[in-house]
């Protein structure tokens, strides 16, 4: 639980005038059983470095303190970094505040080992930063991701072939790496309350196929699920050595990409890399 010490995070964002804007996608966290429950989400993190993105004042960055992480935040909202600036002022040398664009920052960079990332992601940009942080080297230079998103972009993430959310983030998100849902959470949990429900996402990287390139894989379920209507042998016309490695792999050109398992993808991925014309 947070520190006893702390003021309560209504009084800090009234205090420092810290309302919830909708240009930074920001929606605020106060529940703080909830907040501890998404922190143990990772594990352990007594001493762990932790990366968040989009901590505005503090409610999940004070449930890592308190779990015992040692926090890298990035924010963009300069109104956040006194508050933030106050709850480092409780946790002495275990919170370092970045006050930037995620999407602009060199995260890796700022980091000696492999960071848990653990953010309630702001709604407008937590899909691209995923999808970077998914097509980083591998093995990563991050040990998992624990992910607050609209529940909606979370079943896309953990969705499998043939169901409706199936698609580009699910392949990107499962061929080296698994993905769960750790919890659901109501839209009331958060002031101002969005329109839609959201869910916490664990990631955890795992070993990567052999021969498979990730941009190979990119391109392919790119042009699959860019046009997901159209049978694969029309979608993927585009993609030099697709067709080709399709009848050597033995997939149905005329089936459609929702219905392309992951393995199937890795697999297609493999042959298209090896291919003369690939």
């Amino acid at each position: 639980m947070t520190d006893a010490k702390l003021p309560p995070l209504r009084e800090v964002i009234a205090r420092y005038g810290l309302n919830a804007s909708k240009a930074l996608g920001q929606n605020f966290l106060f529940d703080g059983q909830l907040l501890a429950r998404i922190a143990a989400v990772p594990g352990d993190l007594s001493d762990e470095e932790v990366l968040e993105v989009g901590p505005g004042p503090g409610g999940l960055t004070r449930a890592l303190l308190a779990a015992g992480a040692r926090v890298t935040a990035i924010e963009r909202d300069h109104r956040c970094i006194p508050a933030l600036a106050e709850l480092g002022d409780h946790y002495p040398g275990r919170l370092r505040v970045i006050e930037g664009d995620a999407l602009a920052v060199d995260a890796p960079s700022l980091f000696a080992g492999r960071p848990h990332i653990v953010s309630n992601l702001p709604y407008n940009v937590g899909t691209a930063l995923l999808v970077g942080w998914l097509t980083a080297s591998w093995q990563p230079w991050w040990a998992s991701c624990t992910l607050m998103f609209q529940k909606e972009v979370a079943d896309r993430i953990v969705a499998s072939a043939g169901d409706d959310a199936y698609g580009r983030l699910a392949v990107l998100s499962q061929w080296r790496s698994t993905a769960r849902i750790a919890m659901p959470v109501h839209r009331s949990a958060f002031t101002p309350p969005p329109k839609v429900m959201s869910a916490v996402v664990h990631i955890v990287p795992a070993a990567a196929p052999d021969g498979v390139e990730v941009r190979v894989l990119e391109r392919l379920t790119a042009a699959a699920f860019g046009q997901r209507r159209k049978m694969l042998r029309q979608s993927l016309k585009g993609v030099p050595g697709a067709l080709a490695a399709l009848e050597r792999i033995g997939i149905d050109p005329t089936r459609r990409a929702e219905t392309v398992s992951v393995a199937e993808f890795v697999a297609l991925a493999r042959a298209v890399g090896i291919a003369p014309d690939g």
